[in-house]
């Protein structure tokens, strides 16, 4: 498969962009530039959601302490 070849950042789409800069790295793989959101728009406001298959999601992993203290505090 071959990529269009770009002169400049001004031709590319953000999408472009960002897959580029996310695939560029040695051993990187098209999993790499996966959507890792979902945006979408209801009655005038936008949500974003962390995209169910994500393989990183925001805030402490299982086990850290700062994930468990919320359960802690709740028994």
């Amino acid at each position: 498969m071959s990529t269009p070849e770009h002169t400049s950042d001004d031709e590319m789409t953000s999408a472009e962009k960002r897959h580029d800069q996310l695939t560029s790295a040695p051993d990187a793989t098209e999993a790499d530039a996966a959507p890792r959101i979902e945006v979408s728009e209801h009655d005038g406001n936008t949500r974003i959601d962390i995209a169910p298959e994500a393989p990183v999601r925001p805030g402490p992993g299982p086990g850290m302490p700062e994930a468990d203290s919320e359960a802690d505090s709740e028994d």
